[in-house]
């Protein structure tokens, strides 16, 4: 088995994402009646959403995993392209788009009501030779700034030169994966892996009535298409990872499907994150069949984070909940606000945390309870040390945020009390500005209007609440019993 320190290296993760780019679109809103006009449900619509989508959402995947992504692709010299570049920029992915003024920006819009997609309506045209031309002069430009390269082909023209450009990059030296989409697969000769799901398998000449067969079938397409490995991904039976010499079948991991929108794009995302990182298919496969099981438990096109992803591999892969993921400090604003982003709710508090116990056990699970994600801002030891004394803290920040996110409660840590223009500062107040969290919560006897930055969250229509703490449940007090021995 694999070492987890492999999740330390996922920032320094480099990827070059190629394809059909999109525009995802949500309306949603409430139906209570049926149309005069015709027998359809009348939407009233009350919240706008934009997704980035097609091969933009690989990309929007491996930026959520910390890596460091380039998306190529094409886009219309129109408001809906000028919109997909403004929500690249925010999902932190470098856009290398070819922007041109004959075809529109492939955008589509759904209708959901009542957590149901009403209808969906596609505005696209296939995009012209002269444009894929254009994309693989882009390609030329920025292959050597990359090891991983993946093509994301959703079959609308962007890719129509992904032989040429495959070879280009195998030239080269760079591992390259395709999610691909047609039904020729030696469109995609020189891959390294492809991931067709099990209707792209038939549809290529794969067999599927056994386990032999689609292991047999899978490298006669394999040898016959110049293509090194297929990660067939099996909807309810998991996936199968086949090379020429060895099958490794993982079987699906979900527990409740909301929603399979996105999944192969997350799935390919994490397999090059992961193998770019250090793990071989077999393993990088494994997490990646993990990370599709979150997923496609969330609405919509979610994905997931290293945080959740480290859990779930630890957990079902190493059986043991022992270790955990500690996001570095200079990443947790980045993670919040990709988990804002994804409609998560985010619930932040604050303290010294010293010596953890059960009434901090309590109240951290009593907080997260308010929303999905928990944000605990952390007095750093000098500020400890004014508030509380000398002698404290007892146990380091370091020690102590490892603690604290050891918590299945806990999502991310930030510390604060830093020394600003020789004045001191041992309030979370400039914390929960950059937090911006939609629940503030602190605990004991305070009132909302003494609690710190409660005028922050309320201004920008968020909640303050406060928890009780548990009786008989101190720090100082357990300091007192052990220096009374």
């Amino acid at each position: 088995m694999f070492d987890l320190s492999v999740f330390n290296n996922l920032s320094d993760v480099k990827i070059l994402v190629v394809g059909d780019v999109m525009l995802d679109r949500y309306w949603t809103g409430d139906s209570s009646r049926i149309s005069p006009e015709a027998p359809v449900p009348v939407v009233k619509i009350g919240e706008l959403d934009d997704k980035v989508g097609g091969a933009a959402n690989v990309a929007r995947n491996i930026a959520h995993l910390d890596g460091q992504v380039t998306l190529l692709g094409i886009v219309g010299d129109d408001e809906n392209g000028e919109r997909l570049t403004q929500l690249l920029a925010s999902e932190n992915i470098t856009s290398a788009l070819v922007k041109q003024d004959q075809q529109p920006t492939i955008t589509k819009l759904r209708v959901i009501s009542r957590q149901q997609q009403v209808v969906r309506l596609d505005f696209e045209e296939a995009f012209l030779l002269e444009h894929a031309e254009a994309v693989k002069k882009a390609f030329s430009a920025q292959l050597d700034k990359f090891d991983f390269i993946v093509f994301s082909d959703y079959n609308k023209g962007s890719l129509s030169n992904v032989k040429e450009m495959i070879q280009m990059a195998r030239d080269a030296g760079k591992t390259v994966l395709v999610d691909p989409k047609s039904k020729d697969l030696s469109d995609y000769s020189g891959a390294n892996v492809i991931t067709p799901n099990k209707t792209e398998f038939i549809a290529a000449g794969g067999l599927v009535s056994n386990e032999l067969e689609i292991q047999n079938s899978a490298r006669g397409i394999m040898e016959q298409c110049g293509i090194e490995s297929i990660l067939l991904t099996r909807s309810e039976q998991g996936m199968s990872a086949i090379t020429t010499d060895n099958k490794t079948d993982m079987p699906a991991q979900v527990l409740e499907v909301s929603d399979v929108t996105g999944a192969g794009d997350t799935v390919i995302a994490t397999l090059a994150m992961m193998m770019a990182a250090g793990l071989n298919l077999a393993d990088a496969a494994k997490v990646a069949n993990l990370a599709a099981g979150i997923v496609v438990a969330k609405l919509g096109a979610a994905t997931v984070s290293p945080e959740e992803l480290y859990r779930i591999v630890n957990e079902h892969l190493f059986a043991s909940k022992q270790a955990h993921y500690q996001t570095p400090f200079e990443e947790v604003l980045k993670h919040i606000e990709f988990a804002r982003q994804s409609g998560e709710k985010i619930v932040f508090t604050n303290g010294c945390f010293d010596i953890l116990h059960a009434g901090h056990v309590h109240y951290l699970e009593q907080a997260k309870a308010l929303g999905d994600r928990l944000v605990v801002g952390l007095n750093n030891d000098s500020s400890i040390t004014r508030l509380k004394g000398e002698g404290r803290p007892v146990n380091p920040l370091k020690e102590r945020a490892t603690v604290i996110t050891g918590l299945a409660s806990v999502d991310w840590v930030i510390p604060f009390g830093e020394v600003n223009n020789n004045e001191f500062d041992d309030t979370p107040y400039d914390i929960i500005k950059l937090v911006n969290p939609d629940v503030l919560v602190k605990g004991g006897d305070y009132t909302v209007d003494t609690i710190v930055g409660a005028d922050l969250v309320q201004k920008s229509g968020g909640e303050v609440a406060v928890i009780e703490f548990v009786d008989g449940c101190s720090t100082t007090r357990i300091i007192e019993k052990i220096q009374n021995k």
